[in-house]
């Protein structure tokens, strides 16, 4: 099935490359007769149109990039600064799967008591979910000043994402029953007052490489805990496939702490509006735009100019 899809888009690659090789030959026909010069011009827009969707393809021929993915948001230290940090970005991220045509399922969502979320897992489907958004993995920084202070100063809060690719499901990954724990708890999220009077929400620690993995908007305990497993399924294949890329390549950890120095991207909201990519450069005056979903120009930003393997 996978095999199929890969090879349906191959030869739509090669039929718009040959298509706009073809039309480039016509203009350029065109354009020597003065009287079809604006013509001309008219297609050579719409061909430079197509070459651009051509080239953007061209970023998602890692292995990994057509799947869907999982996306997971913790607030870092800070209490409640950093779970309404952690609110806005589920708020970003969410926004722009609307604008673009993606769909996301809240596979776990943790409310945090005042304000915020203590952790939220979201489920998002759609063409090359993966490859567009695997960068946004790391530590994201915002300053502004805080709506919880009462003398409003400037406060700096942190909260890391992480994306796992969601692989299908016949992945060969043995998962020893021995090596589980398994709770249950009150769901506190949305699925209606059934969910929320009885244990149907799942947590599942993997003992020997200390991964956890939560769901609670099923409304059952047993598809909830299916849930569960199927997400750590795809978290310990993905870790598994990191530590033979670190064998081969002779890659150093990457794990970082959740606080200063280790950021990705900084969201400045006071003294001056910014957004940074501290990874590629990226930069975009109006970050309330760019929290408000509008992230795709600098995903694909990221993804011609972010280096290493996550992108080969």
């Amino acid at each position: 099935m996978e095999i199929s899809k890969e090879l349906a888009n191959l030869k739509k690659e090669i039929n718009s490359f040959q298509n706009s090789f073809k039309r480039l030959k016509e203009i350029k026909e065109l354009i020597n007769d003065d009287e079809y010069i604006s013509l001309a011009l008219e297609e050579l827009e719409e061909v430079r149109k197509d070459i651009l969707l051509l080239e953007e393809e061209s970023l998602f021929k890692g292995e990994y990039n057509h799947l869907n993915c999982y996306l997971e948001i913790h607030p870092g230290a800070g209490g409640t600064e950093a779970c309404d940090w952690a609110q806005m970005l589920l708020n970003m991220y969410q926004r722009f799967c609307e604008k673009n045509n993606y769909t996301y399922e809240e596979v776990d969502v943790q409310k945090a008591e005042e304000a915020g979320v203590k952790s939220v897992t979201l489920k998002i489907k759609g063409d090359k979910a993966y490859g567009l958004l695997k960068n946004e993995s790391g530590v994201h920084r915002l300053v502004r000043i805080s709506p919880f202070d009462a003398g409003r100063r400037r406060h700096t809060s942190f909260a890391a994402v992480s994306i796992t690719p969601l692989f299908s499901n016949n992945i060969n990954i043995e998962i020893k029953e021995e090596d589980l724990k398994i709770d249950v708890y009150h769901s506190s999220g949305a699925g209606g007052q059934s969910v929320n009077t009885s244990n149907s929400a799942v947590r599942i620690t993997h003992l020997p490489t200390k991964t956890v993995v939560s769901s609670q908007m099923e409304r059952s305990q047993l598809l909830n805990k299916e849930q569960a497993l199927a997400m750590l399924k795809n978290k310990l294949y993905l870790k598994a496939l990191e530590e033979n890329e670190k064998k081969i390549n002779g890659l150093k950890n990457t794990d970082i702490a959740i606080n200063f120095g280790s950021q990705i991207r900084s969201y400045i909201l006071e003294p001056y509006k910014l957004v940074k990519d501290h990874r590629s450069n990226y930069e975009n005056n109006e970050p309330e735009k760019v929290l408000d979903g509008d992230i795709k120009e600098m995903l694909l930003y990221n993804l011609q100019n972010i280096k290493g393997e996550q992108n080969g």
